[in-house]
C-alpha cells in the first residue's frame, strides 16, 4: 500500500477523494435547525463532540489487557461486548452494537468497512486515514495476506485469515492473542503492548523485546 499506516487522520473525503463540503454544509444546516427547534442545545452538541474526541485506542487497549488477565471478563466480552465494556466505564449509549472477535493460533481477524468508514469509535477513537482510504477498503478483501505483509504482519499459512466487514449497525473489535513471555505482567504493563492496529487486525501486539527496543529509541 502506498498510504502511510501511522496514526494521523485526514479530512473526511468522498469516494472520489474530494472534501465532502456538501455533507459538511448539510450537517451544519440540520444542526442549526434542531438547535433552533429546541431538540438539543449548542452546549449539548459541544459536550457530545468533546466526548467523542476524547476517545482513543487507549480505551481498547485497556479492555484487551483486562481480557488477557481476567478469564471471566474475557468470556463476558466475547459473549456480550456491549455489557462488558459498559462495566468498565465505556459509554455505549446510542452506539452501534459491538462484537469482539478473538484471534487464536488458527484464526486471525482483520476488520474493514468496504462501503465507507464504519469503525468502533467508542473503543478506538477516530479511525486512521488509511482505514478510510479506497485502497485498503478494496484490497484487504481480495488479498488480505498481501495487505497484512505491507503492515509488517507475516502469518503462517496454517492460520486462516478472516476479513470482517463492519456495518452501520455493528462494529467489531479484534481481541489479539497475548504475546509470549508476559506471564505475571499486570494489566497496566500489558496495555503498552497493545497497538491500535492490533485491535483492527492489521498487526499483532508488540512483544516484550519490541517494547523494550521502542522505549530505548524514544528515551
Amino acid at each position: 500500500m502506498t498510504e502511510s499506516h501511522d496514526d494521523k487522520d485526514d479530512h473526511h473525503q468522498d469516494e472520489l477523494g474530494h472534501a465532502s463540503s456538501y455533507y459538511v454544509i448539510l450537517e451544519e444546516a440540520i444542526r442549526v435547525l434542531l438547535i433552533e427547534k429546541g431538540v438539543f442545545t449548542a452546549q449539548e452538541v459541544e459536550t457530545q463532540i468533546d466526548g467523542m474526541d476524547s476517545r482513543s485506542p487507549a480505551v481498547g487497549s485497556m479492555i484487551v489487557a483486562k481480557a488477557w488477565t481476567n478469564p471471566d471478563f474475557k468470556a463476558w466480552l466475547l459473549r456480550d461486548a456491549v455489557e462488558a465494556v459498559s462495566s468498565v466505564g465505556v459509554d455505549m449509549n446510542n452506539q452501534p452494537d459491538l462484537v469482539v472477535l478473538e484471534n487464536t493460533a488458527e484464526i486471525h481477524h482483520v476488520v474493514v468497512c468496504t462501503l465507507c468508514s464504519c469503525y468502533p469509535r467508542a473503543v478506538l477513537g477516530v479511525p486512521p486515514a488509511w482505514y478510510k482510504g479506497r485502497e485498503y477498503r478494496s484490497r484487504v478483501v481480495v488479498d488480505p495476506r498481501g495487505v497484512l505483509e505491507e503492515f509488517g504482519t507475516y502469518l503462517s499459512d496454517a492460520i486462516n485469515v478472516r476479513v470482517i466487514d463492519q456495518t452501520a449497525d455493528r462494529r467489531f473489535l479484534v481481541l489479539p492473542s497475548r504475546p509470549e513471555f508476559t506471564d505475571g505482567w499486570s494489566a497496566d504493563q500489558l496495555e503498552a503492548l497493545i497497538t491500535r492496529n492490533s485491535m483492527i487486525g492489521t498487526a499483532i501486539p508488540l512483544t516484550p523485546a519490541q517494547l523494550k527496543a521502542e522505549t530505548a529509541t524514544q528515551s
